[in-house]
């Protein structure tokens, strides 16, 4: 059996030729990767760029003005997103999460939400369309967002210190403008905002237990997600990651908790309710999540493919190369071609740093260029 190799059109970060094998693919729920894990999720950048600096993500003294962000000549355009996602979809997936950089730069942004709105899973369904934002502009956006058809969306929130939050996003910004960002999302009736705080132990771990107390009985889930080695660029050390278990312990000290079910397989955040007077589980008080991919590895169960602005296919968070679909996109591909080319990749990973990134030595994955979580998004 033969297989069609559609050339590179261009090389970022040293992207990996996509195939498309002459015998094709079968399409369906039933596609796993070499470890048995299904494709369920696929989280698309649709913008290297953002307004914050955040050390731990576009750390300011390497994404300077003299960065070389893509063209836009290079970015997929929405017709282009939407097309990709739609054979994602052919093979399993059934959730998008929109992501950058920060996706609310991308002009727009509301009519690919809706293109994507209109596909529909194997089994006939709507996807889960949500989007990750660091809500700077979410207060004008949230509308027209809710109206295109997103159905949930996560702000990521690090403090609510105002001085702290402004030093953290290292772009002055107020902690009063997110915060009336996510308002703005629940008064337009997103009924599931999900509040994302990346914890750094001696930064902004003694802002735990006030997030947790400001959130606390509003309807929002706020998650707590340990500081991680993503790219190469945010001077990531073991020392400044604090743990989860220990997250808990200390909301254990203020808020009696109680383990909850995952709600889908595959789900990155283990789940935790507040707990009533009985300590039983009180819906009304809400929840909160850890997301523990240091100390505490979900890689078995991983369901997530990512896909650049510019059409590189990632099978993990901390890949050093993707796979180029942007030169199926604007050749001759066919969609079978590409869906083809899409379960190939998938069929044959087998990704699971988190699991092994102790055993690595310095010179393999563990101290190579990965890519930046700016360009793939979390």
């Amino acid at each position: 059996m033969g297989e069609r190799i559609i050339p590179l059109v261009d090389q970022r970060k040293g992207a990996l030729r996509a195939v498309v094998p002459e015998f094709g693919m079968p399409a369906g729920d039933s596609l796993t990767d070499a470890l048995q894990r299904p494709l369920r999720d696929l989280r698309i950048s649709v913008t290297d760029r953002c307004n914050f600096r955040c050390s731990y993500c576009m750390p300011k003294d390497v994404f300077n003005k003299d960065y070389p962000y893509l063209p836009h000549s290079a970015l997929l355009s929405f017709e282009e997103i939407t097309r990709l996602a739609r054979q994602f979809m052919t093979l399993g997936v059934r959730k998008i999460r929109l992501t950058g950089g920060e996706p609310l730069l991308r002009k727009n942004i509301e009519q690919l939400i809706a293109q994507l709105a209109g596909l529909r899973t194997v089994d006939g369904k709507v996807p889960d369309l949500t989007l990750t934002t660091n809500g700077s502009v979410l207060a004008r956006k949230a509308r027209a967002l809710r109206d295109a058809g997103l159905a949930r969306v996560t702000v990521s929130l690090d403090s609510l210190n105002d001085a702290l939050f402004r030093d953290m996003n290292d772009m002055d910004f107020p902690v009063t403008e997110v915060l009336r960002g996510i308002e703005a999302a629940q008064e337009v009736g997103f009924d599931k905002v999900k509040v994302n705080m990346v914890v750094k132990r001696g930064t902004n771990d003694h802002e735990i237990l006030s997030m947790a107390k400001h959130f606390r009985g509003t309807g929002i889930t706020l998650r707590f997600i340990e500081y991680m080695d993503v790219g190469s660029t945010n001077g990531w050390c073991m020392d400044e990651v604090l743990p989860s278990d220990e997250v808990i312990r200390l909301l254990q000290t203020e808020y009696p908790l109680v383990p909850l079910e995952a709600a889908t397989p595959g789900e990155t955040a283990k789940r935790w309710g507040y707990a009533d007077a009985s300590g039983l589980y009180d819906p009304a008080l809400g929840e909160i999540g850890v997301i523990s991919s240091v100390t505490h590895a979900f890689c078995g169960d991983c369901n997530r493919a990512r896909l650049s602005t510019e059409g590189q296919l990632y099978l993990c968070l901390f890949a050093q190369h993707g796979y180029d679909l942007r030169s199926l996109l604007r050749g001759e591909a066919s969609d079978a071609d590409i869906a083809a080319a899409l379960a190939h990749i998938w069929q044959g990973r087998t990704d699971r740093y988190s699991e092994i990134r102790s055993t690595l030595p310095p010179e393999s994955g563990k101290g190579g260029r990965r890519i930046e979580m700016s360009y793939i998004g979390g």
